[in-house]
């Protein structure tokens, strides 16, 4: 019984480990810059940045900062990752995320289509304000 056990385990981590491909070392990602603009809804807007895809081919790490906004927006926001059809899969969000800290970092379970997003969350956007994000991955 331990044996039948002890296989099954092996084999499904086997099956977890091939679905991910290799794993990457954080120190060999790929950084994808993305830019955008965010309308407030407060001016008519959505209040939501573009849907910015990207892929990821492997498994390991991946971290996703606001570097800047302009004119000058000094306060919570949400970064979003999805991913599957369409990116309608929420994988992680952060709704206290600040310009030039790490909004969000996890290990990536699963290849493919990811896709990143920036929103004015708490309605607290006074002015269109254009972004620049970052996002480390394998």
């Amino acid at each position: 019984m331990r044996l039948l056990l002890g296989a099954a385990i092996i084999a499904a981590a086997a099956a977890a480990s091939a679905s991910c491909g290799s794993v990457t070392d954080p120190s060999k990602n790929v950084t994808d810059t993305f830019t955008g603009t965010i309308t407030p809804v407060k001016l008519g807007g959505s209040g939501i940045g573009l849907s910015h895809p990207f892929n990821i081919s492997s498994g390991g790490e991946y971290t996703i900062k606001v570097t800047a906004m302009t004119p000058n927006f000094n306060s919570a926001f949400a970064v979003t990752l999805s991913t599957g059809g369409g990116c309608g899969v929420l994988v992680n969000q952060s709704l206290t995320a600040l310009i030039g800290v790490q909004a969000l970092t996890g290990p990536v379970y699963q290849t493919g289509q990811y896709c990143v997003q920036i929103s004015d969350y708490y309605g607290q956007m006074t002015a269109a304000e254009n972004y620049t994000m970052t996002v480390s991955h394998p």
